[in-house]
């Protein structure tokens, strides 16, 4: 065999790995499933607390039993006197319920709290944005929001839509855009690169 041969057959090799890279990348975009958000600017489901969101917890006329806590990473809350408090999974409110309800099981007998988050966990926004990052969460906050604060689209992104994994989630959505939907605390947005 040639020099000439063997230098085509390697090209043509090269052409064939890198036309394979870039069907894969589009079949695993295009198979992902449409996500169902709700109606635009609105939350589904109402955010659940998880791991690194921060808390504050006031017991009224208890000021040993209040303060700033911390979701920790088993998914409770480690209150004075109580101990651990699950709230991985629970909405604010049921977390409010579950621990009026630890309260009033021997230590206070009608318990008042009130519990504000002080900071959720972040939200994700990579691939073919500026600024990919790690970015606060903010009530409000929409998928178009949350690419203008990565700093817009670089000129390779597929801007038809975006992949998002959210908790609980196997395999990412499509989430197409631009969408006023609301972005919830720790979901990872990628902007797919687009292929032509």
């Amino acid at each position: 065999m040639t020099g000439a041969m063997r230098q085509l057959r390697s090209l043509f090799a090269v052409a064939i790995a890198a036309a394979a890279l870039i069907t894969g990348g589009c079949a695993t975009n295009m198979s992902a499933p449409w996500a169902d958000l709700g109606a635009p600017g609105k939350a589904l489901p109402t955010p659940t607390l998880s791991p690194g969101d921060k808390l504050r917890v006031t017991v009224f006329d208890e000021p040993n039993l209040s303060g700033t806590f911390e979701v920790g990473a088993d998914g409770h809350v480690a209150m004075p006197l109580l101990g651990r408090v699950r709230a991985s999974g629970l909405t604010l409110d049921a977390f409010r319920r579950a621990l009026n309800r630890r309260l009033a099981d021997g230590f206070l007998k009608n318990p008042r709290t009130t519990i504000d988050v002080l900071n959720y966990r972040p939200v994700f926004v990579h691939g073919e944005v500026r600024r990919g990052g790690e970015y606060p969460f903010k009530a409000g906050l929409t998928f178009r929001d949350a690419i203008a604060v990565a700093g817009g689209y670089t000129y390779r992104a597929q801007e038809g839509y975006v992949l998002l994994m959210r908790a609980g989630q196997r395999e990412p959505v499509k989430v197409r855009m631009p969408s006023t939907a609301l972005v919830q605390p720790g979901d990872n947005i990628r902007v797919p690169e687009r292929f032509f």
